[in-house]
């Protein structure tokens, strides 16, 4: 069967949840802090001197997330390398009685989710650097604006925490430039990681059986870095660039047939094929066997900008889940909360426009623990 990036997406879901928890955790532990006796003469001293317990308090949700997340990374990533294996178990099944036995993959395991767990364990300090600024920040800006007569301390206080909210734990930039907060960046990392885990263990299992080419999929709402390989039949490895290879028939011994080749798989990946978000495949190419699949219609009528609109949409919802988890009085929290029903109803129109499905796990956020 073709393997995917998009097959191990709800295993990075798994891993992100904790990162969604981890931050929703700060900004309600944040806003509970500096909300308690807000209405009292002494509260800047208050807050002053009780800046070591949300200290202690940070720390304690980061060590329970690095317990958690680096247990969950390392299921997530071996699960990933099973399914990309069996899927070419299930694929050489088709033209052998028998297929060898299943690498274990141990060691790619360890070497992907050693490289993941690197990766988000950085993002740690931040959570608690940022907690720290944002407290001492809203202490500052409230106590000085009644001085300043720009407004009361209880709504400078409510305009700061609402800036946090709204962004969370930011300052993540990844190797192409683009910023994240938290929860997205170890979102696209875990994707990243599971996806390469599959395609990995997919053609590491196809090139123990002697398979040397594969297939890519088409897939629908495409985006503009990997529709030049659909429907392509690429190297596993080798030379990069699209040639015309003489290889024996798959099942016929002797018998020598001739193949377009794109390109390379490295190539493909290199170029963006498989980015975290792809929902194209690849499967193994059997020379003389394989025939290649006419493009299927689009299981919607979206493109793939309405795609990324949805998305759009889908973090809009959490940020103003957010920003009601953050909210000072009733008032705040009742407006933040009709934000997120009114992007829901767009969500809603956009389905029911382009027939995209709805994900409604990607609006959601969990309870903090």
């Amino acid at each position: 069967m073709p393997v995917s990036p998009d097959m191990a997406e709800d295993l990075a879901a798994a891993v992100s949840t904790l990162y969604e928890q981890a931050e929703l955790a700060l900004i309600e532990k944040v806003t509970r802090a500096l909300a308690e006796g807000l209405d009292s003469p002494l509260w800047v001293q208050l807050k002053l001197h009780a800046i070591g317990g949300l200290r202690t308090a940070i720390e304690d949700i980061i060590a329970a997330l690095q317990a958690s997340a680096t247990g969950a990374i390392h299921q997530a990533v071996s699960e990933a390398y099973n399914r990309g294996s069996q899927a070419a178990v299930a694929e050489l099944g088709t033209v052998a009685a028998t297929a060898p036995a299943i690498p274990a993959g141990a060691h790619a395991v360890d070497r992907l989710a050693g490289a993941l767990v690197r990766e988000t364990s950085a993002t740690h300090m931040r959570i608690l650097r940022t907690g720290m600024d944002v407290y001492r920040q809203v202490v500052a800006e409230a106590s000085a604006a009644p001085l300043l007569g720009a407004s009361t301390r209880r709504q400078a206080a409510e305009r700061a925490l609402q800036k946090f909210a709204d962004r969370g734990v930011t300052g993540f930039v990844d190797r192409a430039g683009r910023a994240w907060n938290l929860t997205s960046y170890v979102e696209m990392a875990t994707r990243s990681a599971v996806g390469r885990a599959a395609v990995d263990a997919h053609t590491e299992r196809l090139a123990s059986a002697g398979v040397d080419l594969v297939i890519v999929s088409d897939a629908p709402e495409e985006c503009p870095r990997c529709k030049p390989w659909e429907g392509k039949v690429l190297r596993r490895e080798g030379p990069s660039g699209p040639d015309v290879v003489e290889v024996e028939h798959a099942t016929e011994d002797g018998r020598m047939v001739r193949v377009r080749v794109a390109g390379s798989l490295p190539e493909a990946r290199a170029a963006g094929l498989f980015h975290p978000n792809c929902r194209h495949s690849d499967s193994a190419y059997f020379p003389g066997v394989t025939r290649p699949r006419a493009p299927k219609a689009d299981r919607t009528r979206a493109t793939y900008e309405q795609s990324q609109q949805q998305r759009y949409f889908e973090r809009q919802v959490r940020a103003w889940k957010r920003r009601a988890a953050g909210a000072i009085d009733d008032g705040a929290k009742a407006k933040a909360n009709a934000r997120v029903r009114a992007y829901q109803g767009r969500i809603r129109e956009l389905v029911a426009e382009t027939g995209l499905p709805r994900k409604s796990h990607r609006e959601q956020l969990t309870n903090a623990r």
